[in-house]
């Protein structure tokens, strides 16, 4: 089944109000940077984002900030928008900080169909606050529930039309759990190939996870915090 769309608008043009949507990559690294831009574009409102960081100010998930498109995050690292701090300080954006550790299980364990686990990240702290805690030999750990979506945006290296991916590097981190977790994936990839030509060995996530397809490109893959040493 050939998945690939001719264009992002046309792959998030039935994206409604109100979604549940997750955003793969870590930091500015691997983050479906097209198909974001596209949403902004497509304008729904009221949205839920599940993703590790916010973006920038500027770029990432920080344009859907500026858009005011955004009403609740649910994330580990949120350190470099301060359009996000202001939203979130003025009462605007709800923010349900996770431990990185524990955000990228509650997305696995969604993927894999798990809808609740005990961790012992979080137990005394904020993080804890109303949730179920168990004691198993002799620790106290918290109940965590999963995390699914309606739509996942992925970022990926190389595809083929049938929707297998390949990650590179560090943009593996949360892109292929997040994959798994969501009703609807779109990827966006930088190669796109023909079935076959990818080695099987190679791919990072199944095509049977993937339902839409596109191409992005004049990717910028900017940094977040440039640091420079005097030689």
């Amino acid at each position: 089944m050939n998945k690939v769309f001719s264009s992002a608008a046309e792959a998030v043009a039935d994206i409604p109000n109100d979604a549940v949507l997750m955003a793969g990559g870590f930091g500015l690294c691997g983050i479906p940077e097209t198909l974001i831009a596209a949403l902004v574009q497509a304008g729904p409102t009221g949205l839920t984002f599940i993703s590790n960081n916010a973006g920038v100010d500027d770029f990432g998930l920080g344009l859907l900030l500026q858009t005011r498109q955004i009403k609740k995050m649910i994330s580990s690292y949120v350190g470099e928008n301060k359009t996000f701090e202001r939203q979130y300080l003025d009462g605007e954006l709800e923010v349900e900080l996770t431990p990185q550790g524990t955000l990228a299980e509650r997305i696995r364990a969604g993927g894999a169909g798990i809808p609740a686990f005990y961790t012992p990240t979080g137990v005394g702290t904020l993080v804890a606050e109303g949730k179920e805690t168990r004691e198993f030999d002799g620790r106290t750990f918290v109940m965590e529930r999963a995390l699914t979506a309606d739509f996942a945006f992925v970022k990926a290296w190389k595809a083929d039309t049938h929707g297998n991916l390949v990650f590179r590097k560090t943009a593996r981190n949360f892109n292929p759990t997040m994959a798994m977790a969501a009703r609807v994936t779109i990827a966006e990839v930088e190669e796109l190939v023909q079935p076959g030509e990818l080695d099987p060995d190679h791919v990072h996530t199944s095509g049977i996870f993937v339902q839409r397809v596109i191409q992005g490109v004049n990717y910028e893959k900017r940094i977040e915090r440039r640091t420079v040493q005097e030689g």
